[in-house]
């Protein structure tokens, strides 16, 4: 049942996607409309189920679950983890966002190799993203709480700098900066607006809606991929997969969204 409503909410996506650029205005209401449709039947709670499946189950050379992987609040700890995170971790001594956490701690708990697991991060089709599960249930954990992302330990405010550095950087063949397209308000490419991520109210509209199920890819994508995207799009070198120079650009933009509500996983375009 909830699968045939899925897919019959998903013609209707699709048909809001298919409007001409003259009609934009209203494919944006459509889209809209289609995203309070889901709200009770998102196609990512699938993901989500699936995650804490996977957050609980045994894997690996070590047979161990991630039941005592660390998130940031103790070993087990998921009820509002996401919602403090990247943050600093003593075990490691660097700051961490939850992707690059959750690989430390299949590779240190369950013993997987870190270059298999990374191989494929995102998913398609033809293969389900274990990250892009995880995360989804772990950020379902920290619904309807405020975001708080430290910044009070050295190696935090460290890794701030360098994201907003990372954020205003012009570079590749468009000389274009994150900040080309995210730091004014009232600006949109083709149908897609796009959020003013250095004010507190562009910052926590986008921050609080990731991960998202999207609509126009049939998955569920993590703030990773979505920068990871972002780079690909500007032309920019693609950064690696968990990299400390997407976790600092991450801390950069979730410090601007403290004290918003988060409410992910979200649908997008």
């Amino acid at each position: 049942m909830i699968q045939r409503r899925m897919r019959s909410l998903l013609v209707c996506a699709v048909a809001a996607l298919a409007v001409p650029a003259y009609a934009q205005t209203d494919a944006a209401s459509q889209l809209e409309q289609y995203r309070e449709m889901v709200a009770e039947d998102n196609p990512a709670d699938l993901q989500v189920a699936r995650g804490e499946e996977l957050w609980k189950t045994r894997r690996g050379p070590l047979n161990a679950s991630l039941e005592g992987c660390d998130l940031g609040l103790g070993a087990g700890v998921v009820k509002g983890a996401y919602a403090q995170l990247p943050r600093y971790f003593k075990d490691t001594d660097k700051v961490m966002d939850l992707e690059q956490r959750l690989l430390y701690c299949m590779v240190k708990l369950q013993g997987l190799n870190a270059a298999d697991l990374t191989r494929r991060p995102f998913g398609s089709p033809e293969h389900k993203s274990d990250f892009e599960s995880l995360v989804a249930w772990i950020a379902s954990e920290s619904k309807g709480m405020k975001v708080n992302v430290p910044t009070s330990n050295p190696k935090e405010m460290e890794a701030y700098l360098v994201g907003e550095r990372m954020f205003y950087r012009r570079a590749g063949p468009y000389d274009f900066a994150c900040a080309t397209c995210h730091s004014e308000d009232n600006k949109r490419i083709r149908m897609q607006d796009l959020p003013n991520l250095t004010s507190p109210a562009g910052a926590a509209a986008s921050w609080t809606t990731w991960p998202a199920y999207r609509v126009s890819q049939g998955e569920v994508r993590t703030m990773q991929h979505r920068l990871f995207d972002c780079y690909r799009q500007m032309r920019h070198p693609q950064p690696g997969y968990a990299s400390d120079g997407l976790t600092a650009l991450q801390v950069f933009l979730a410090k601007s969204a403290n004290g918003a509500v988060m409410n992910a996983p979200a649908v997008k375009r």
